[in-house]
């Protein structure tokens, strides 16, 4: 069963931006997709199995921090 979990990203505020976190945490086992809203910017991701210490450790290797 898919589960969703969304994180604060603040210093996002262009479209690569949005590129790089989302191909970060496209790469992290169980995700099956990456929601980057730019004007909230929050990031929700999907998928089964999620481990939030390698979700915070594929954005922080995007250059940004969740909040």
């Amino acid at each position: 069963m898919s589960e969703a979990v969304s994180y604060t990203v603040p210093g996002m505020h262009c479209s690569h931006c949005e590129h790089a976190v989302r191909e970060e945490l496209s790469a992290v086992e169980g995700v099956e997709s990456v929601d980057v809203d730019l004007a909230t910017t929050l990031v929700t991701v999907v998928g089964t199995g999620l481990d939030d210490a390698r979700l915070r450790a594929a954005i922080d290797e995007a250059g940004y921090e969740a909040a």
